[in-house]
Protein backbone atom coordinates (compact mmCIF):
# COMPACT_ATOMS: atom_id res chain seq x y z
CA UNK A 1 0.00 0.00 0.00
CA UNK A 2 1.74 3.20 -0.85
CA UNK A 3 2.13 6.16 1.99
CA UNK A 4 -0.89 8.39 2.13
CA UNK A 5 -3.50 5.74 1.06
CA UNK A 6 -5.03 4.49 4.29
CA UNK A 7 -8.58 5.05 5.55
CA UNK A 8 -10.41 7.55 3.63
CA UNK A 9 -11.71 10.83 5.78
CA UNK A 10 -15.41 10.69 5.95
CA UNK A 11 -16.67 13.90 3.41
CA UNK A 12 -18.62 16.84 4.37
CA UNK A 13 -21.93 14.64 3.08
CA UNK A 14 -20.89 12.08 5.30
CA UNK A 15 -21.04 14.35 8.32
CA UNK A 16 -24.78 16.32 7.32
CA UNK A 17 -26.43 12.80 7.13
CA UNK A 18 -24.50 11.55 10.67
CA UNK A 19 -25.76 14.83 12.17
CA UNK A 20 -29.08 14.31 10.74
CA UNK A 21 -29.69 11.11 11.80
CA UNK A 22 -28.75 11.76 15.05
CA UNK A 23 -31.22 14.64 15.31
CA UNK A 24 -33.79 12.15 14.28
CA UNK A 25 -32.98 9.70 17.02
CA UNK A 26 -33.19 12.33 19.63
CA UNK A 27 -36.27 13.20 17.91
CA UNK A 28 -37.73 9.65 18.65
CA UNK A 29 -36.40 9.17 21.50
CA UNK A 30 -38.47 12.41 22.86
CA UNK A 31 -41.18 11.72 21.69
CA UNK A 32 -41.43 8.33 23.04
CA UNK A 33 -40.21 9.78 26.66
CA UNK A 34 -42.93 12.55 25.98
CA UNK A 35 -45.44 9.18 25.98
CA UNK A 36 -43.96 7.07 28.19
CA UNK A 37 -43.23 10.22 31.15
CA UNK A 38 -45.74 13.09 29.67
CA UNK A 39 -45.32 14.94 33.03
CA UNK A 40 -41.94 14.57 33.27
CA UNK A 41 -40.94 15.12 29.64
CA UNK A 42 -43.51 18.59 29.44
CA UNK A 43 -41.40 19.63 32.84
CA UNK A 44 -38.48 19.56 31.72
CA UNK A 45 -39.18 21.28 28.05
CA UNK A 46 -40.29 23.91 30.72
CA UNK A 47 -37.68 24.32 32.73
CA UNK A 48 -35.34 24.18 29.72
CA UNK A 49 -37.53 27.29 28.05
CA UNK A 50 -37.99 29.03 31.20
CA UNK A 51 -34.09 28.97 31.20
CA UNK A 52 -34.31 28.05 35.47
CA UNK A 53 -31.08 29.26 36.49
CA UNK A 54 -30.45 32.49 34.87
CA UNK A 55 -34.03 33.40 35.91
CA UNK A 56 -33.41 32.89 39.68
CA UNK A 57 -30.12 34.36 39.69
CA UNK A 58 -31.26 37.56 38.26
CA UNK A 59 -34.32 37.31 40.72
CA UNK A 60 -31.82 36.70 43.49
CA UNK A 61 -29.63 39.84 42.26
CA UNK A 62 -32.65 41.87 42.45
CA UNK A 63 -34.33 40.91 45.49
CA UNK A 64 -30.46 41.38 46.98
CA UNK A 65 -30.24 44.73 45.79
CA UNK A 66 -33.53 45.86 46.79
CA UNK A 67 -33.64 44.72 50.37
CA UNK A 68 -30.22 45.99 51.45
CA UNK A 69 -31.51 49.79 50.71
CA UNK A 70 -34.43 49.16 52.11
CA UNK A 71 -33.10 47.93 54.74
CA UNK A 72 -31.59 51.78 55.51
CA UNK A 73 -34.53 53.21 54.36
CA UNK A 74 -36.93 51.52 57.14
CA UNK A 75 -34.11 52.72 59.74
CA UNK A 76 -34.55 56.16 58.37
CA UNK A 77 -37.54 56.44 58.48
CA UNK A 78 -39.93 53.69 60.12
CA UNK A 79 -41.03 53.62 63.87
CA UNK A 80 -39.43 51.63 66.40
CA UNK A 81 -41.98 48.97 66.61
CA UNK A 82 -41.85 48.27 62.67
CA UNK A 83 -37.90 48.02 63.02
CA UNK A 84 -38.54 45.68 66.10
CA UNK A 85 -40.69 43.38 64.04
CA UNK A 86 -38.28 43.43 60.90
CA UNK A 87 -35.80 42.02 63.72
CA UNK A 88 -38.51 39.32 65.05
CA UNK A 89 -38.84 38.12 61.60
CA UNK A 90 -35.69 37.81 59.97
CA UNK A 91 -34.77 36.12 63.41
CA UNK A 92 -37.98 34.08 62.96
CA UNK A 93 -37.03 32.97 59.24
CA UNK A 94 -33.18 32.45 59.54
CA UNK A 95 -33.14 32.08 63.04
CA UNK A 96 -30.38 34.38 63.69
CA UNK A 97 -27.96 34.66 67.26
CA UNK A 98 -24.88 35.96 68.14
CA UNK A 99 -22.53 38.37 65.53
CA UNK A 100 -25.28 38.25 62.91
CA UNK A 101 -28.30 39.09 65.24
CA UNK A 102 -26.10 42.40 66.55
CA UNK A 103 -25.29 43.40 62.75
CA UNK A 104 -29.08 43.14 62.38
CA UNK A 105 -29.89 45.44 65.26
CA UNK A 106 -27.02 47.68 65.09
CA UNK A 107 -28.02 48.52 61.10
CA UNK A 108 -31.93 48.75 62.46
CA UNK A 109 -31.00 50.72 65.44
CA UNK A 110 -33.05 54.06 66.63
CA UNK A 111 -33.45 56.60 63.94
CA UNK A 112 -30.76 59.41 64.42
CA UNK A 113 -30.59 62.86 62.27
CA UNK A 114 -27.78 61.89 60.27
CA UNK A 115 -29.35 58.91 59.01
CA UNK A 116 -32.23 60.57 57.91
CA UNK A 117 -30.40 63.38 55.90
CA UNK A 118 -27.81 60.97 54.34
CA UNK A 119 -30.84 58.85 52.88
CA UNK A 120 -33.06 61.67 52.33
CA UNK A 121 -36.43 61.98 50.48
CA UNK A 122 -35.78 61.94 46.92
CA UNK A 123 -33.26 58.61 48.33
CA UNK A 124 -35.91 56.82 49.48
CA UNK A 125 -38.44 57.30 46.31
CA UNK A 126 -35.13 56.29 44.29
CA UNK A 127 -35.45 52.57 46.63
CA UNK A 128 -38.90 52.49 45.72
CA UNK A 129 -39.04 52.70 42.00
CA UNK A 130 -35.77 50.86 42.05
CA UNK A 131 -37.04 48.12 43.75
CA UNK A 132 -40.11 47.65 41.31
CA UNK A 133 -37.13 45.67 39.75
CA UNK A 134 -38.19 42.46 41.68
CA UNK A 135 -41.39 42.49 40.37
CA UNK A 136 -40.57 43.38 36.54
CA UNK A 137 -37.94 40.04 36.89
CA UNK A 138 -40.95 38.30 38.79
CA UNK A 139 -43.33 38.92 35.94
CA UNK A 140 -40.55 37.70 33.22
CA UNK A 141 -40.87 34.54 34.91
CA UNK A 142 -44.54 33.95 35.71
CA UNK A 143 -44.83 34.63 31.56
CA UNK A 144 -41.86 32.32 30.90
CA UNK A 145 -43.71 29.24 33.01
CA UNK A 146 -47.25 30.36 31.39
CA UNK A 147 -45.30 30.69 27.79
CA UNK A 148 -46.65 34.28 27.47
CA UNK A 149 -45.37 36.25 24.63
CA UNK A 150 -43.43 39.01 25.69
CA UNK A 151 -45.83 41.38 23.80
CA UNK A 152 -48.79 38.87 25.45
CA UNK A 153 -49.35 41.16 27.86
CA UNK A 154 -48.90 44.90 29.56
CA UNK A 155 -48.87 45.22 32.99
CA UNK A 156 -49.61 48.78 34.51
CA UNK A 157 -46.93 49.87 36.92
CA UNK A 158 -49.38 50.46 39.46
CA UNK A 159 -49.16 46.28 39.80
CA UNK A 160 -45.01 46.09 40.60
CA UNK A 161 -45.60 49.01 43.09
CA UNK A 162 -48.79 46.88 44.42
CA UNK A 163 -46.91 43.39 44.68
CA UNK A 164 -43.77 44.96 46.18
CA UNK A 165 -45.79 46.57 49.48
CA UNK A 166 -47.68 42.88 49.19
CA UNK A 167 -44.34 41.41 50.01
CA UNK A 168 -42.51 43.83 52.38
CA UNK A 169 -46.06 43.46 54.53
CA UNK A 170 -45.68 39.54 54.07
CA UNK A 171 -41.77 39.76 54.92
CA UNK A 172 -42.27 41.99 58.15
CA UNK A 173 -45.20 39.67 59.89
CA UNK A 174 -43.45 36.76 59.37
CA UNK A 175 -41.95 36.77 63.15
CA UNK A 176 -45.46 36.65 64.44
CA UNK A 177 -47.10 34.62 61.88
CA UNK A 178 -44.38 31.75 61.91
CA UNK A 179 -44.54 31.78 66.07
CA UNK A 180 -48.58 31.56 65.69
CA UNK A 181 -49.28 35.06 67.26
CA UNK A 182 -47.77 33.55 70.66
CA UNK A 183 -49.48 29.99 70.38
CA UNK A 184 -46.40 28.24 69.20
CA UNK A 185 -45.42 26.43 66.11
CA UNK A 186 -48.27 24.27 65.82
CA UNK A 187 -50.12 27.11 64.71
CA UNK A 188 -47.46 28.81 62.94
CA UNK A 189 -46.34 26.31 60.49
CA UNK A 190 -49.87 26.00 59.54
CA UNK A 191 -50.29 29.84 59.29
CA UNK A 192 -47.27 30.41 56.96
CA UNK A 193 -48.10 27.71 54.60
CA UNK A 194 -51.53 29.31 53.79
CA UNK A 195 -49.79 32.82 53.94
CA UNK A 196 -47.48 31.61 51.13
CA UNK A 197 -50.16 29.85 49.68
CA UNK A 198 -52.06 33.14 49.39
CA UNK A 199 -48.93 35.39 48.41
CA UNK A 200 -48.24 32.83 45.55
CA UNK A 201 -51.52 32.47 44.76
CA UNK A 202 -52.16 36.33 44.03
CA UNK A 203 -48.65 37.07 42.77
CA UNK A 204 -48.60 35.84 38.97
CA UNK A 205 -52.65 36.85 38.66
CA UNK A 206 -51.65 39.90 39.51
CA UNK A 207 -48.26 40.33 37.42
CA UNK A 208 -49.99 39.02 34.35
CA UNK A 209 -52.49 41.10 34.59
CA UNK A 210 -55.11 38.75 34.79
CA UNK A 211 -54.24 37.06 32.20
CA UNK A 212 -54.42 33.55 33.40
CA UNK A 213 -57.50 32.81 35.97
CA UNK A 214 -57.60 32.33 39.47
CA UNK A 215 -57.81 28.47 39.30
CA UNK A 216 -55.09 27.38 36.72
CA UNK A 217 -52.51 29.06 39.31
CA UNK A 218 -53.93 26.75 42.39
CA UNK A 219 -51.16 23.84 41.48
CA UNK A 220 -48.34 26.61 41.53
CA UNK A 221 -49.24 28.60 44.50
CA UNK A 222 -49.76 25.42 46.88
CA UNK A 223 -46.31 23.88 45.25
CA UNK A 224 -44.44 27.06 46.22
CA UNK A 225 -46.18 27.79 49.49
CA UNK A 226 -45.19 23.97 50.57
CA UNK A 227 -41.78 24.08 49.10
CA UNK A 228 -41.17 27.55 50.66
CA UNK A 229 -42.46 26.52 53.94
CA UNK A 230 -40.03 23.32 54.19
CA UNK A 231 -37.06 25.46 52.77
CA UNK A 232 -37.26 28.36 55.28
CA UNK A 233 -38.96 26.32 58.46
CA UNK A 234 -35.57 24.42 58.04
CA UNK A 235 -33.64 27.60 57.74
CA UNK A 236 -32.45 28.20 61.41
CA UNK A 237 -31.11 24.72 61.53
CA UNK A 238 -27.94 25.54 59.54
CA UNK A 239 -28.27 29.25 58.78
CA UNK A 240 -27.35 30.77 62.27
CA UNK A 241 -24.42 28.84 62.16
CA UNK A 242 -23.15 29.53 58.80
CA UNK A 243 -23.78 32.78 58.86
CA UNK A 244 -22.17 33.16 62.48
CA UNK A 245 -19.01 31.10 60.15
CA UNK A 246 -19.12 34.01 57.40
CA UNK A 247 -18.50 36.90 59.73
CA UNK A 248 -15.67 35.49 61.55
CA UNK A 249 -13.93 34.47 58.95
CA UNK A 250 -14.77 37.23 56.01
CA UNK A 251 -16.68 39.73 57.98
CA UNK A 252 -19.06 41.68 56.09
CA UNK A 253 -17.77 40.14 52.54
CA UNK A 254 -18.38 36.35 54.22
CA UNK A 255 -22.11 37.60 54.99
CA UNK A 256 -23.00 39.32 51.45
CA UNK A 257 -21.87 36.15 49.83
CA UNK A 258 -23.53 34.01 51.87
CA UNK A 259 -27.05 35.61 52.20
CA UNK A 260 -27.05 35.80 48.16
CA UNK A 261 -26.62 32.54 48.09
CA UNK A 262 -29.55 31.49 50.24
CA UNK A 263 -31.68 34.01 48.06
CA UNK A 264 -30.35 32.10 44.77
CA UNK A 265 -31.51 28.82 46.62
CA UNK A 266 -34.85 30.32 47.28
CA UNK A 267 -35.41 31.98 43.95
CA UNK A 268 -34.29 28.51 42.27
CA UNK A 269 -37.38 27.13 44.62
CA UNK A 270 -39.85 29.93 43.61
CA UNK A 271 -38.80 29.42 39.74
CA UNK A 272 -39.30 25.97 39.82
CA UNK A 273 -42.43 25.53 41.57
CA UNK A 274 -44.24 28.45 39.31
CA UNK A 275 -42.78 26.01 36.45
CA UNK A 276 -44.27 22.81 37.59
CA UNK A 277 -47.81 24.26 38.65
CA UNK A 278 -48.30 25.49 35.16
CA UNK A 279 -46.86 22.07 33.25
CA UNK A 280 -49.45 20.02 36.14
CA UNK A 281 -52.27 22.98 35.69
CA UNK A 282 -52.01 22.23 31.98
CA UNK A 283 -51.69 18.49 31.66
CA UNK A 284 -55.17 16.79 30.41
CA UNK A 285 -56.32 15.70 33.93
CA UNK A 286 -57.00 18.65 35.74
CA UNK A 287 -56.58 21.78 32.34
CA UNK A 288 -60.55 20.80 31.32
CA UNK A 289 -61.61 21.00 35.08
CA UNK A 290 -59.26 24.30 36.23
CA UNK A 291 -59.95 25.68 32.39
CA UNK A 292 -56.00 26.00 31.59
CA UNK A 293 -54.71 27.30 28.76
CA UNK A 294 -53.17 25.11 26.37
CA UNK A 295 -49.31 24.74 26.27
CA UNK A 296 -47.70 25.62 23.50
CA UNK A 297 -46.51 21.65 22.52
CA UNK A 298 -49.97 21.16 22.31
CA UNK A 299 -50.99 24.17 20.03
CA UNK A 300 -48.18 22.94 17.62
CA UNK A 301 -49.30 19.27 17.23
CA UNK A 302 -53.01 20.67 16.25
CA UNK A 303 -51.32 22.94 13.98
CA UNK A 304 -52.34 22.29 10.07
CA UNK A 305 -49.77 20.76 8.27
Amino acid sequence: MLKGQGKRRPGPGWWKRRSAELVARAKALHREAETRFPVVTHLVDRMVSVNIFDSATRLAAQCFLTVIPLLFVIAAYAPPWLRQELVRSVHAVLGLNGDAQTELQKVLQPTTEDLRQATGVVGGLMVLVSATAVSRALQRLCKRAWEIPRAGTRVAPWRWVAWLFLWLGAMILQGPIRDGFGLGAWLGIPLTLATQMGLWWWTPHLLLGGRITWMPLLPGAVITAVVLTVLTSTAPLYMPKAINRALADYGSLGLVFLLLSWMIVVSVAVAVSISAGAVVAQEPPLAKRLGSPPPRWSQETQRPV
